[in-house]
């Protein structure tokens, strides 16, 4: 195989209680690429659509990954990478992500598989800490894995896909405004109390064994964050009515997706995740401002081949 045309889905990082090591993967959201073997060694960018993003491998995440990924690997041959976003930059569902995961999930299919799906997320943080500025695995593990995702630690980097109910799907609200990641965490304070930091353990502990036990109640009384979305909501225009709405009409929770601004809700079904999505697209439409809003289901394989 010498070219191989991959889909990189887009992602929800953080879910409300897990900062930097909680995420789920969406369902048809997400970019395409192409990769090709070339005969040039290295990695170059051939093609970006549907965004400006700079065409230097070292400034592109998909280049910095793939870079990392084939490093140690002496080849005697390169790789091209098309890149055909359709998650925008910023947006707090996994754009930086989805490239850095494609490029390495697309070279090492090409290469005949010789990494592992945590080595590879481990390539793909490259990428990502040049767009955030920190290695952090949340918006990648998912999109490698599928599914939910905890990722239990990162020194050495340990993670787990969880088990989780048929029935969830996510409404994503999407202003057309950008918040970027590094911005986002610039905001965020050092230092936590002990007992901001207890209530959020045990937040992260009741929504992973709700998952595990279909516990919906368990699941919506654990998406609560009381160390981030407190310092970074005033980012989101009109966050905190979109939220009460969400909620009032049957999402389980709703959040900040990522860094934001995108605003997420979690549901019990279809069924309700469209009558979340009208009340959250009502809500929205008094700000004035742009925004696009997605249901999904919950995307079990991760970034996949087309």
């Amino acid at each position: 195989m010498t070219s191989i045309k991959i889909f990189c889905p887009a992602t929800i990082a953080n879910l409300n209680c897990g900062f930097d090591v909680m995420g789920l993967c969406l369902e048809g959201i997400g970019d395409e690429m192409i990769i090709r073997k070339s005969p040039e060694k290295g990695i170059k960018i051939a093609k970006i659509t549907g965004a400006d993003l700079p065409l230097e491998t070292e400034k592109n995440v998909a280049g910095v990954a793939g870079l990392a990924l084939i490093k140690n690997l002496n080849l005697d041959y390169g790789f091209e990478i098309e890149i055909h976003k359709k998650i925008k930059a910023g947006s707090g569902i996994g754009s930086s992500s989805a490239s850095a995961t494609g490029a390495v999930f697309g070279i090492n299919e090409l290469l005949g598989r010789p990494f592992s799906k945590l080595e590879l997320v481990n390539f793909a943080m490259k990428g990502e800490a040049l767009a955030s500025g920190s290695e952090h695995a949340d918006n990648v593990a998912p999109c490698i894995f599928g599914g939910f995702t905890l990722v239990r630690g990162y020194n050495p980097l340990d993670i787990i896909k969880i088990n989780s109910p048929n029935e969830l799907v996510a409404v994503v609200l999407h202003p057309n405004i950008e918040v970027k990641t590094a911005d986002a965490r610039a905001v965020l304070s050092p230092n936590v109390s002990l007992k901001n930091a207890i209530t959020q353990t045990g937040n992260l502990g009741g929504l992973i064994a709700g998952l595990y036990t279909s516990d919906y109640e368990l699941i919506s009384r654990s998406l609560q964050d009381v160390l981030i979305e407190p310092f970074r909501k005033h980012l989101i225009p009109n966050f905190d009515n979109v939220k009460n709405v969400a909620v009032q009409n049957g999402a389980l929770g709703s959040g900040i997706s990522g860094a934001g601004p995108s605003i997420f809700a979690l549901c019990k079904s279809q069924e309700i995740a469209e009558k979340v999505a009208h009340s959250m697209n009502e809500s929205y439409l008094k700000t004035g401002i742009k925004f696009d809003i997605y249901i999904s289901a919950i995307n079990s394989n991760g970034v996949s081949i087309i």
